[in-house]
């Protein structure tokens, strides 16, 4: 199963170092399925999106995922790819970017083709560089926010309802990041996505924020100091507050780190998907 991490630092830029892969220590970990792409997306002090991220097929040097990165965001957004469509490219690697903002998916949907006429007819098919549902997921929320003048929210309600309407859906938990927010989605049920809301410490020798999974880590003192919000796919560290976020959440986190969460999506997809229904390289990919 992919794994999606975004942390928001505020509106003053933070420094953090983030690490996408643990290298295997045991033969037991070594036999573990490998992933298919791994990418870390930033923004810079005028607020242009930059990503760094490199497929990573079984055969290839994960150097790039293992290695520390040491980067300066007020957001940033990480995720680790297991394949459900898209072969193992730099093109189908998330985070993608569209329009200044970054985005990355955890989940898989059906019907490909109706998208692409749905994203032909809003005059947006150009956006889409690969073959992944993700990108093309993007491109509508993209495609959405455009008519809706630039409301994000807005537009991610649009497509989440959208596709949850019609279209087969199995998974549509995301994340988007700007420089100055961040919105997360968890919908319907079928995976998890989790928050933590950590404020500012109160003194210098507070603890630095070291959130680890076993794909994705991140470390930063400068953010425990700022305070900082967390949406990943496991809870990260043995904070208590963690908190699971409920199916159909669209999560908005601000500037200043106030977090709205609503739910504005249709109870349930209109055409459920299971593991049973995907292929066998889509149901691999969506298994915890």
């Amino acid at each position: 199963m992919c794994r999606l991490f975004g942390l928001h630092a505020g509106s003053q830029a933070v420094r953090a170092t983030f690490w996408l892969l643990d290298a295997p220590d045991s033969l037991a970990d070594q036999s573990r399925r490998e992933p298919d792409g791994a990418g870390i997306g930033t923004f810079d002090a005028s607020g242009r999106a930059h990503v760094a991220k490199q497929p990573l097929a079984a055969w290839e040097d994960h150097a790039f995922a293992r290695e520390a990165r040491v980067l300066k965001s007020t957001t940033f957004l990480a995720h680790v790819r297991y394949a459900s469509t898209g072969a193992h490219t730099m093109v189908n690697t998330h985070p993608f970017e569209q329009d200044g903002r970054l985005f990355a998916h955890n989940g898989s949907f059906g019907d490909l083709e109706r998208l692409d006429q749905r994203l032909a007819e809003f005059g947006v098919a150009d956006l889409v560089k690969g073959q992944t549902d993700s990108e093309r997921l993007f491109a509508l929320i993209t495609a959405e926010t455009r008519r809706a003048n630039g409301d994000v929210g807005a537009g991610i309600t649009r497509a989440i309802s959208w596709i949850a309407q019609e279209l087969p859906v199995f998974s549509l938990n995301l994340i988007l990041t700007t420089a100055s927010d961040m919105w997360a989605v968890r919908y319907p049920d079928t995976h998890e996505l989790h928050i933590l809301e950590r404020p500012a410490a109160h003194s210098a020798g507070a603890p630095p924020l070291d959130a680890r999974s076993s794909r994705i880590r991140a470390h930063s003192k400068e953010a425990s100091g700022a305070g900082h919000v967390l949406i990943a796919t496991e809870p990260m560290d043995d904070n208590a507050q963690w908190r699971e976020l409920p199916s159909g959440a669209l999560v908005h986190v601000t500037p200043d780190l106030a977090v709205t969460v609503t739910r504005p999506f249709p109870g349930a997809p209109a055409h459920p998907l299971t593991l049973s229904d995907l292929s066998p390289s889509a149901a691999a990919s969506q298994k915890p």
